[in-house]
């Protein structure tokens, strides 16, 4: 039985004890609502919600932000506050199922892109096929490894959004939810969207910019949406800086220095087509700076996946003598998982699948290539984000090892031109989606150990929240590409376009290397100051429009951050309502940017052809936007989170 005296979870969560001896918060003797109609339902409207919002931000921002705590606020709403009902467990389904849109969601908008990038038209039922085996290799590949990376590194691998997100559902369970916190954040992050946005009423821009006077080629901009304030937020003060100071190398230095030396020159420097003298700022930034801020950022996660690498040996040989060992536990309701028998039928029938099925094109090789990345990066993402967190697992690195191994193999195979490109991009596409399945699954079977899930109908979970986001993503890619076109200045698809360029870099050789080399060598010497290059990196490749708003809500978060030690419990309330705010400031202004496609895909418009307001008043409208973070976050009294989560961060 639970005692209901206990605030939070048992101390032993986070004490390195032999993880059989660890008591979850519902005892495996106890049966209660788990895997019900309620819990599944919830699931799947929340992982398409979730997977589109993080959909449209990836595509924009070349980043996701995890559905667990969210979808966990929002189910206790929904299944303790509306339904009267009383369950942990229920609760825990629904944020399994969902947080799988948001990994599936990653693994997709990361890749697949690349695709309508290289002027394809890949269809629905492709991309379906391409997210949902990727995603079952995550899961599948991953079940074989909790008894050994959940259960046996029990208090060694924290596995913090999974440890954060049982303290939730346990804070939710003792009588207190955060879902208005939640939902203020995402009906002001919806009603900003709707009203600005130029396919809603387009009152007010979104973006404004500035030339510098006396500067050519010199600019400032921000793009000012919610969502990106609330990305900052979360992020915190650090990443934000580096990813500005990324933002200020490009656009007032490298743009001006470059519109200086070609400003009385006719001659056209390769990719331009055009004399620099005839480029604006952004004609530079297109035909240059991307392909540096490319470099930078391949170079980036390279050194990132260097660093990782004695982590990602000693994890793949902890995983597989994990596997040779048996951890004796005792068969009972918390320690069932879907049997080993299952796990394997199911991975031959997908690596069969792969190898034969026309619209993924690899053949055997390919399938192979799958089976041996597939299994090893999955065991790596297993274990790392049990160490740094799902948001700093290194996953664009080993997709860029991925696709570098493959597209090279493919080569020296005889694969050459479209059909070698498309080869290698598939392979890549399905190891970096189950890379991020993997590691999302890896938090909620925490989540699900700490609290006292059924493991089995954990990964069932996750495998139904896996097929439900893989019907979905193709139909949101191609509203969203519809609607904004992705690769376009609206939707840069950084992630996708970078891969892009390492796949045809290598197949046809016909990037602009000297530009690539030029990025590399600035990310290094960031480095060498002894700075974690890759923030600073997708800085210099993303438009100083997306850097600056994040930096804003950094600046909050720095703000927030210099209370902690006067007094660590208030400080840790604002901190957690003002994370659960700006994650409804992301998830609102996200959503309304699908429902917003939706529209523009269906040709219904309404609002203004032109802006109704100037420039300014954008800024005024986002300064509303940053206070209401402000006041749910600095400004917030220690006694409003009575009724809210205990999240820890």
């Amino acid at each position: 039985m639970v005692d209901k005296e206990i605030k939070g979870l048992d101390s032993n969560a986070y004490e390195a004890i032999p993880g059989e001896e660890y008591q979850p918060y519902i005892a495996a003797e106890k049966v209660m609502p788990e895997f019900t109609l309620t819990s599944v339902i919830l699931g799947i409207i929340m992982t398409v919600i979730f997977g589109a919002a993080n959909a449209y931000l990836g595509l924009k921002v070349g980043m996701t932000v995890t559905a667990s705590v969210p979808a966990a606020v929002v189910s206790m709403g929904v299944i303790r506050g509306i339904l009267k009902k009383n369950s942990i467990l229920e609760n825990n389904m629904v944020q399994t199922i969902s947080s799988a849109g948001e990994s599936v969601a990653a693994g997709v908008i990361f890749t697949i892109p690349a695709l309508i990038i290289w002027g394809m038209d890949p269809s629905i039922f492709k991309m379906f096929l391409m997210a949902l085996l990727g995603g079952m290799v995550g899961v599948l590949f991953m079940i074989p490894l909790r008894k050994h990376l959940i259960v046996g590194e029990h208090g060694k691998l924290p596995y913090p959004e999974g440890t954060a997100c049982a303290e939730v559902l346990v804070a939710g369970e003792k009588g207190g939810v955060g879902t208005k916190t939640v939902f203020a954040g995402l009906g002001a992050g919806a009603l900003y969207k709707i009203l600005a946005e130029a396919k809603g009423f387009n009152i007010w821009p979104t973006s404004v910019e500035w030339s510098i006077p006396g500067v050519k080629g010199a600019a400032v901009g921000m793009d000012v949406l919610p969502s990106l304030l609330g990305v900052g937020f979360i992020i915190g003060p650090k990443i934000s800086a580096l990813m500005l100071s990324g933002g200020i190398m490009g656009w007032l230095v490298l743009i001006p220095i470059i519109a200086l030396l070609g400003a009385n020159s006719g001659t056209v420097i390769f990719p331009a087509e055009v004399p620099i003298s005839q480029l604006g700022f952004w004609g530079i930034w297109d035909n240059y700076i991307r392909y540096i801020g490319a470099g930078a950022v391949a170079l980036g996660g390279v050194i990132s996946l260097i660093k990782a690498l004695p982590t990602i040996w000693s994890s793949f040989k902890a995983a597989l003598s994990g596997l040779a060992e048996d951890i004796n536990i005792e068969k009972k309701r918390t320690t069932e998982d879907l049997s080993i028998k299952s796990v394997l039928l199911i991975a031959v029938a997908i690596i069969i699948l792969i190898a034969i099925m026309p619209q993924i094109p690899v053949g055997i090789w390919g399938a192979i290539f799958v089976l041996i990345f597939g299994f090893f990066f999955v065991t790596v993402s297993s274990r790392i984000v049990g160490i740094v967190g799902s948001s700093s697992n290194p996953a664009s690195g080993m997709t860029i090892a991925t696709l570098l191994f493959t597209t090279a193999l493919f080569k020296a195979l005889g694969w050459s031109g479209e059909t070698g490109m498309v080869a290698a991009l598939s392979v890549g596409a399905i190891v970096c989606i189950a890379i991020a399945v993997a590691g999302d699954t890896s938090q909620d079977l925490k989540t699900g150990f700490l609290v006292g899930a059924t493991p089995k109908k954990q990964q069932i979970g996750e495998m139904l929240g896996v097929l439900i986001s893989a019907l979905a993503i193709g139909y949101v890619l191609l509203l969203l590409h519809g609607a904004y076109t992705i690769g376009s200045k609206e939707l840069a698809a950084p992630q996708a376009t970078l891969m892009s360029m390492v796949v045809e870099g290598v197949m046809k050789g016909t990037l602009p290397w000297s530009l690539i080399f030029v990025g590399a060598f600035t990310a290094l010497i960031v480095e060498l100051f002894g700075i974690g290059s890759l923030p600073f990196a997708v800085g210099l490749y993303l438009p100083i429009h997306l850097t600056t708003p994040i930096m804003v809500g950094g600046i909050i978060r720095g703000i927030l951050d210099r209370q902690k030690d006067k007094n660590k419990a208030a400080f840790a309330q604002k901190r957690e309502r003002g994370v659960l705010y700006a994650s409804g400031l992301i998830a609102g202004d996200a959503v309304m940017g699908v429902i917003l496609a939706i529209f523009a895909y269906a040709e219904i418009s309404f609002g203004f052809k032109t802006t109704a307001l100037g420039p300014i008043w954008g800024l005024i409208f986002f300064a509303l936007v940053v206070i209401t973070l402000i006041y749910n976050s600095i400004l917030s009294k220690n006694n409003s989170l009575e009724d809210n989560t205990n999240l820890s961060v």
